[in-house]
């Protein structure tokens, strides 16, 4: 891997890491374009990685709020009248709900860097999950506020992430999807599936680590990877929460179907190969 190869890959992750469209999908089909091999742990590991630059976009824009959010949850828990405020609630929300994907990353991860790193899989998944987020904003009420999320909200968002293992169905696709099934409208729905981002891809991140330095990737090219991915997503995280407030997430899925068929059609006539 080159650092041309890192700048093409922090772009890309940094376009998709938070739009409903699957970053870790379109990641697995640059680096197939890109000639690298799919199966080596490295090139695995190092899509997890470059994740963290995503992940301190995120720090950087929302850091206002994740910091009232840390410091009312530590307060609550030993000022008991601080627990029922929103923040102090919001924590917990975030750590509960980070917990199905946590360990499901744990118990599956062969099957995930391993079989699942196929453009098959990929292909259906973009295809598949379209269905699921178009059925999201169809029968989501939206009636229910940042305010109004219970832990019962996160932890059927948190159970829903867990699907996004799968390359092609996308993760903030699989969040807000879940908050629209539980009611809650799509701007309070997208920021929660911002904080929900941060433990699971920096606990995916530091995982594969050990992966992605044990191979000849260097560390100025993970660098460049990283600092990349952190420019080009802060913007993408701004555009996004102007979009979803105004538009529904089904607006992604005409490209999420083209692309899924494309890969198909690629696939099938050998133009491209699997993995």
């Amino acid at each position: 891997m080159n650092y041309f190869d890192a700048v093409v890959l922090g772009i890309v992750e940094g376009l998709t890491e938070f739009l409903p469209i699957s970053s870790t999908g379109h990641l697995t089909i640059a680096e197939k374009a890109l000639g690298l091999d799919l199966a080596d742990p490295a090139v695995t590991g190092y899509t997890a990685v470059i994740q963290m630059g995503a992940i301190a976009a995120v720090v950087v824009y929302f850091f206002q709020d994740i910091w009232r959010i840390a410091k009312a949850w530590c307060v609550g828990l030993v000022k008991p009248e601080y627990r029922g405020q929103l923040d102090h609630r919001m924590g917990w929300y975030v750590i509960v709900g980070t917990i199905p994907v946590g360990l499901a990353g744990l118990l599956f991860k062969d099957l995930i860097t391993g079989d699942l790193r196929s453009l098959w899989v990929v292909a259906c998944a973009l295809i598949g999950w379209s269905a699921v987020m178009w059925w999201a904003e169809r029968v989501g009420s939206q009636q229910r506020t940042e305010k109004d999320m219970t832990m019962r909200d996160a932890i059927s968002v948190g159970l829903i992430q867990v699907v996004s293992l799968i390359p092609g169905v996308s993760r903030s696709g699989a969040t807000i999807s879940g908050g629209l099934f539980r009611g809650i409208d799509r701007v309070a729905a997208t920021r929660l599936s911002f904080y929900l981002s941060i433990p699971a891809l920096v606990g995916a991140g530091i995982f594969e680590l050990g992966d992605a330095t044990g191979g000849d990737i260097g560390v100025g090219v993970m660098i460049v990877g990283i600092v990349v991915a952190f420019v080009v997503a802060y913007a993408s995280i701004a555009w996004l929460l102007r979009f979803v407030a105004h538009h529904k997430i089904t607006w992604f899925v005409p490209y999420r179907l083209a692309l899924g068929g494309l890969l198909i059609v690629l696939l099938a006539t050998g133009v491209m190969s699997p993995t």
